[in-house]
């Protein structure tokens, strides 16, 4: 999975977060243990995740 960073997840639609956070979820099972994809993945859903908490506490 590619890494989507803060930015980029700052530009996308909630329902695409949710949807990249699910795929970054399967990958991250998928992946060899301690592999980059792995980590990669694992970044990708902090990212998605902050940006959606950002949009929760935003008034």
């Amino acid at each position: 999975m590619k890494l989507i960073s803060q930015f980029e997840a700052a530009m996308l639609g909630t329902a695409e977060l949710y949807g990249l956070r699910k795929k970054a979820f399967i990958a991250f099972g998928a992946a060899a243990r301690g592999s980059q994809e792995q980590r990669d993945a694992l970044t990708s859903m902090r990212n998605i995740e902050r940006e959606l908490a950002s949009r929760v506490l935003s008034p």
